[in-house]
């Protein structure tokens, strides 16, 4: 959202206010953030209501298959109900019934790992992953969230964006509010050169030893996008094997591009 913005969406937030579907989604929010049940008492000390507010909203949401109780502690957690909901519709599903395979053969043929991952409310999610038939390999868990900034895959799909998406989401980081007014002009610069390759990589940025080579899957500036990287084990100060590993890397997003439906990808 457009920080300009953000007042009159509040604003009209309260004005068409449903109390009730506002109980509800808090507890759901609330619940979602934890790795623990909860119970009912609980609930309303996080959510700052009577416990007997929350009584009938509970025991519908649990009827409706979206809590699930536990009969001998009291507390509640989420189902996969909600999951299995964004699964219905997501528009991501198209992308990853055509990545999967070709994701398994890029790892079987290079020798690592690779994962796939999208920007989602300022954060980067990996999606998909396919790990390197290898012993000694490097992973990254489906489901984590990382800094768009700090990562590969980040700049990538950072660098894909048009300038006003870019900077609502450059807007909402800490680390982008601390820099200096010439790193962020340094950190501009990069993500255009990015944009230019198509192609981003870094050595030792998340340990010593480690190599991340990542590239565009989709076109800049559209709707869906995603960024496919290749996470592997480098000796020090080496670079041995990176130019299979790109080339092979830049065939694969492409054909998932072409596969899915979203465009081929365009590579300086």
């Amino acid at each position: 959202m457009n920080p300009e913005t953000a007042p009159a969406a509040e604003e009209k937030r309260l004005k068409y206010s449903v109390p009730a579907l506002e109980k509800g989604l808090d507890i759901l929010e609330y619940l979602s953030e934890q790795a623990v049940p909860m119970t009912q008492a609980q609930l309303a000390r996080a959510l700052r209501r009577q416990p007997g507010e929350l009584f009938r909203m509970l025991a519908c949401l649990e009827g409706r298959g979206y809590l699930h109780r536990d009969p001998a502690a009291g507390g509640y957690s989420l189902t996969l109900r909600l999951f299995e909901l964004s699964r219905t519709h997501s528009p991501h599903e198209a992308l990853l019934r055509a990545a999967r395979p070709l994701m398994r053969a890029l790892a079987d043929d290079i020798r690592e790992s690779c994962h796939l991952s999208v920007l989602h409310r300022g954060e980067l999610v990996v999606l998909a992953q396919e790990e390197s038939p290898e012993p000694f390999r490097l992973s990254i868990e489906v489901g984590s969230r990382h800094s768009p900034m700090r990562t590969t895959s980040g700049r990538v799909l950072l660098a894909a964006l048009d300038r006003e998406q870019r900077a609502e989401i450059l807007g909402r980081q800490r680390e982008w509010k601390a820099m200096a007014a010439a790193d962020k002009s340094a950190f501009d610069a990069r993500l255009e050169a990015i944009r230019a390759a198509g192609l981003d990589q870094s050595l030792g940025e998340r340990f010593a030893g480690s190599a991340d080579i990542g590239v565009l899957v989709g076109r800049p500036s559209t709707s869906i996008t995603a960024a496919l990287t290749v996470a592997r084990l480098v000796e020090a100060g080496g670079e041995d094997g990176l130019d299979r590993v790109r080339g092979a890397l830049l065939h694969c997003a492409a054909t998932i591009s072409h596969d899915a439906g979203i465009g081929a990808v365009a590579v300086g």
